[in-house]
């Protein structure tokens, strides 16, 4: 599975230094970090979950350029509402560290 650092993880049920019951691996490809949605919809109000890396900090969380009310939970959580005028597109965050974009479009019926 793919991380929102950019990093895939994963498992091998053989193999590995300690008696081959398998390991656990990581994968970095150079691909960049991002952030993802719980859910991929929503109408105007709908309470969204975004998940990421190192989030503390977030100055805005933007639904295809609206701007959106947020809150960090915790570094790894954002807690946001789709706004009234919101369209589907890309979610992104801006955080102390750059801006992250979704990885999927978000789609606003």
């Amino acid at each position: 599975m793919q991380s929102t650092n950019g990093n895939f993880y994963g498992t091998t049920s053989s193999g590995g230094s300690e008696g081959g019951y398998g390991t656990i691996f990581s994968l970095s490809v150079g691909l960049g970090p991002f952030v993802k949605t719980q859910t991929t919809s929503g109408k105007a109000g709908a309470a969204v979950k975004i998940l990421g890396t190192d989030l503390t900090g977030t100055t805005s969380v933007t639904f295809n350029g609206t701007p959106a009310a947020f809150t960090v939970v915790r570094p790894s959580e954002i807690a946001a509402t789709v706004p009234a005028g919101a369209t589907t597109g890309t979610v992104q965050v801006a955080t102390p560290n750059g801006t992250l974009s979704s990885n999927v479009p978000f789609r606003v019926p």
